[in-house]
């Protein structure tokens, strides 16, 4: 597989991991470098074939006798809010997202600290030093940005780390403030995203990996319509595959 003329694009396969979402299941990926001049298109091609980006290498899940990982994306302008998700917009209507340069700050690292320990103390994020969590947020080769969510004090709430892409916003990963997981922040940054790429004529939002079995991962299926991509195709989530309203609000 290539994706310039001039320089052969290599993949490889990680070693088998523990699963950080399945149960005595081992995870494999294949990852390639995220490098030079055609780095931003490389980016796009791999995105639209359901590969995530990591600092600068992208990857997809390769797992022996698994498929779980579902590559999942938001259609920006045919989405319908659930009325779930419209209670949730009315109760954060508090809240405002600012997009950021791609820069670590302190502020943004005490929250980062604060939600992981709260949700994922026994994770391997657990243990991030600000180095390691600046690396996570500037170490990207493509059009990255920062969404800063604030409250009218100006208080940071909440962080999502978002690529840019050609046909939509990839969000990378987010964070928040855990006192406030009442209120669903999680749910509320996705929404954000959204109506934010409609605002932009961006056709998708991509969410990464649904996982239906984790309770982690299995929310993503509630934002609808969603497509997933199937055998090479994206086509519509139907809901034999995935029921309205489950699992929507994990917030993970």
């Amino acid at each position: 597989m290539t994706y310039s003329s001039r320089h052969p694009q290599f993949f490889y396969t990680t070693a088998p991991l523990p699963c950080p979402y399945l149960p005595d299941q081992m995870e494999r990926k294949v990852v390639t470098d995220l490098a030079g001049h055609d780095a931003e298109a490389l980016h796009e091609r791999l995105s639209r074939s359901g590969f995530r980006r990591s600092h600068t290498i992208a990857y997809a899940p390769v797992c022996n006798g698994c498929n779980a990982c579902v590559p999942i994306r938001i259609p920006a302008a045919r989405f319908q809010p659930s009325r779930t998700q419209r209670k949730i917009m009315r109760a954060s209507s508090d809240i405002e997202g600012f997009e950021m340069p791609a820069r670590a700050t302190a502020e943004q690292f005490v929250l980062f600290r604060q939600y992981q320990m709260a949700r994922h103390a026994d994770g391997d994020m657990a243990g991030m030093s600000f180095s390691d969590y600046r690396s996570m947020v500037e170490d990207t080769p493509i059009d990255t940005v920062i969404i800063e969510f604030r409250s009218q004090t100006h208080q940071l709430t909440g962080v999502s780390l978002v690529d840019r892409l050609g046909d939509g916003l990839s969000a990378v990963y987010s964070f928040f403030d855990p006192s406030l997981a009442s209120r669903s922040p999680g749910t509320f940054a996705i929404m954000w995203l959204i109506e934010r790429a409609r605002l932009r004529h961006l056709p998708y939002v991509y969410l990464g990996y649904w996982i239906a079995r984790s309770r982690k991962m299995s929310y993503k299926s509630g934002f609808r319509p969603a497509e997933i991509l199937s055998r090479g195709t994206w086509r519509e989530l139907n809901d034999q595959e995935a029921p309205h309203g489950v699992s929507q609000l994990t917030n993970s």
